[in-house]
């Protein structure tokens, strides 16, 4: 009983000698003066956040991610009900069927026309031949006629007789004409009709693009923040569905007044000290320096005033460090960002980089 109760102190003191020992790092780095050529600034961890949604409003039907969850690039997140989506495109495949079978009876239809004008230049030709041989029947008739060799009746029957072969040419000359408006028109009706398939071929495209588009993604690697909505919800289009962190790209924000903020240089180097893990130091890069303040009134007309102006500036943590730390990775973990104004200033000792094991 002595030996349980020695441990359990044993163990107290340990933890509050671990507890004490961060709190007296976390102190003396907050008070103690930044040196010359650095700059410092309070913020918290940030990553970048992708809100998945849903393009066309609809019922959310399954969720596969809890919140928590790492995902990759690609992998599928939720589906939405497309039970409307399908029976369109059903329709519009039937529809399309139709249009393809239009498009068989008007091409029929142009075969039908183009033999109906073969058949109108044959019955022409024919009247040609006609006309040609009353013509010279006439001619015969008529040199007769000056020599009385052939009686007045015969001479007008031929003449009778060419003026007939003569109208009927140009009878066939009209059903020609006719046959060949038929075949234009037989044409533009498979124009027609194949325009028809092509809409309805496209309307299918973009109903099957909408059915896509019911599987909802993720577009890069991550780790899942909020599942925003349930299963069974209605959502209007661009709905939030989930909420991802992007923690390829992870960093921390903090704010720097105006003579500090004017020699940060984008690609300086920083360091950051978490206030929950006091005994590391997180390497980073400047990657942002804001062109506007912050916290600042509309009109500066003292240099004073301008003094108090704050400028946001972003330290980006390498991504190669993200992905070894990847599961310890935390937003919101509030610290203190410390930034190189000098490139040629040594970094002191109590900033060399120390990551966890």
């Amino acid at each position: 009983m002595r030996l349980s109760q020695r441990g359990i102190m044993l163990g107290t003191a340990i933890i509050g000698a671990v507890v004490a020992a961060a709190l007296i790092t976390t102190l003396w780095l907050e008070s103690s003066p930044v040196p010359a050529g650095f700059a410092s600034g309070n913020g918290r961890i940030e990553a970048t956040e992708i809100d998945v949604a849903t393009k066309n409003p609809g019922r959310v039907r399954d969720i596969l991610v809890q919140e928590g969850e790492f995902v990759r690039a690609g992998q599928v997140l939720a589906r939405m009900d497309t039970a409307t989506l399908e029976a369109q495109r059903r329709e519009s495949e039937a529809q399309l069927q139709r249009a393809l079978i239009a498009v068989q009876t008007a091409e029929s239809l142009l075969a039908q026309r183009e033999a109906e004008k073969n058949a109108a230049i044959a019955v022409l030709e024919q009247r040609d031949a006609e006309r040609d041989a009353a013509q010279q029947r006439l001619a015969r008739s008529l040199v007769l006629a000056r020599n009385n060799a052939v009686a007045k009746q015969i001479l007008d029957d031929d003449r009778a007789r060419y003026k007939g072969a003569q109208a009927a040419v140009h009878a066939a000359q009209a059903q020609v004409a006719a046959a060949t408006a038929a075949v234009a028109a037989a044409r533009s009706n498979i124009i027609d009709e194949k325009a028809s398939v092509d809409a309805m071929q496209a309307t299918i495209e973009r109903i099957q693009a909408d059915i896509d588009d019911c599987v909802l993604t993720s577009p890069r690697g991550g780790r899942v923040q909020y599942r925003v909505a349930e299963p069974g919800e209605v959502l209007p289009s661009g709905g939030r569905v989930i909420s991802l962190l992007d923690l390829s790209d992870v960093y921390m924000v903090f704010y720097l007044p105006t003579r500090e903020a004017g020699q940060v240089a984008l690609g300086a180097e920083a360091r950051i000290v978490l206030d929950a893990a006091p005994e590391y130091v997180i390497p980073a890069t400047v990657s942002f320096v804001s062109d506007v303040s912050q916290f600042t009134p509309k009109m500066v007309e003292t240099a004073q005033e301008r003094e108090k102006l704050m400028f946001r500036v972003k330290a980006r943590i390498p991504p190669v460090v993200v992905r070894r730390y990847l599961r310890h990775v935390k937003t919101g973990l509030p610290g203190v960002a410390y930034v190189r104004l000098d490139s040629k200033t040594a970094w002191p000792a109590r900033f060399k980089v120390r990551l966890p094991p």
